[in-house]
């Protein structure tokens, strides 16, 4: 066992390779926390990972992990749950990974409540391949692939995820680890769809750290979050324009509804041998 591993339990032998100040570094610190309270469930745990940044997370804990191809974490996911019911599954996607290539999987996990945790890390851009535009980059972004800046309006992921019928949402920044931490233990304990957008600042190529300080604000106990039409309203209030006044972070929709798993599951019954057995005189 390594010094690092001494002192941390979930750490690995993998360098971390993000770049420094990376926002991902905050999600890590947030991820560790709320595992580090968990440590008798870990081996009932599976994190899955996309293609980007993002993916890496996987390298640098020390839990059962799969790597996916890009857009295709939630199949994966859903695979790994379907096969092992008892298994708590985290899947971490970027945002072009998410709400680019994955985007049908994304809906339709939402749509059937697969019981699932799905983080995204969003910085609204393809930092990997070095800055091009993303479904949540704002209009007029500025790029690899848009030099004269982009001509699309973002997405807003909140949005499409009540509209889609997700039983937990929520948005999250990598800035805030300690509320972050707080937001996954609670996604990790709802039973459902559990969905976090989360802020996630990419310091090389779109530095939001300044934006997000001053307008991010956190949910306070008025909201109540089994409302659906004030989850709604709170998620138009910023459609990743990066224009705001405030920024809502927290837990904007919870419900409960039935899991798609248990609507397809085929109960486990003995098989009828009897005609079998007196065929064989036994």
């Amino acid at each position: 066992m390594s010094l690092a591993q001494e002192k941390d339990p979930l750490a690995t032998y993998a360098e971390i390779t993000w770049c420094p100040g990376c926002g991902n570094f905050g999600i890590l610190t947030a991820l560790k926390r709320v595992l580090k309270e968990r440590s008798a469930e870990l081996n009932r745990l599976v994190l899955v990972s996309g293609i980007g940044c993002h993916g890496k997370i996987v390298d640098y804990v020390a839990i059962n992990s799969f790597y996916s191809l890009h857009g295709r974490v939630l199949p994966v996911a859903w695979g790994i749950k379907m096969a092992r019911p008892e298994l708590s599954v985290v899947g971490h996607a970027g945002d072009g990974d998410a709400y680019g290539e994955g985007i049908a999987h994304l809906i339709f996990a939402a749509k059937r409540n697969l019981d699932l945790t799905f983080i995204v890390h969003n910085n609204s851009v393809y930092g990997l391949t070095t800055g091009q535009f993303t479904p949540t980059s704002p209009k007029g972004f500025k790029g690899r692939s848009t030099p004269k800046g982009s001509p699309e309006s973002p997405i807003n992921p909140l949005e499409l995820m009540l509209s889609s019928g997700a039983t937990f949402v929520a948005r999250g920044y990598a800035g805030r680890p300690q509320h972050l931490a707080q937001l996954i233990a609670e996604a990790l304990n709802h039973r459902g769809f559990a969905f976090i957008d989360v802020l996630q600042p990419c310091y090389t190529f779109f530095n939001t750290y300044d934006f997000y300080n001053r307008h991010v604000r956190e949910i306070g106990p008025e909201h109540d979050p089994s409302d659906f039409e004030a989850a709604w309203h709170l998620a138009r209030r910023w459609s990743y324009t990066y224009e705001a006044e405030e920024i809502p972070i927290g837990i904007f929709y919870r419900t409960e509804k039935p899991l798609y798993e248990e609507a397809v599951r085929v109960p486990e019954k003995e098989p009828d041998l009897s005609g079998h057995l007196a065929r064989y005189h036994l």
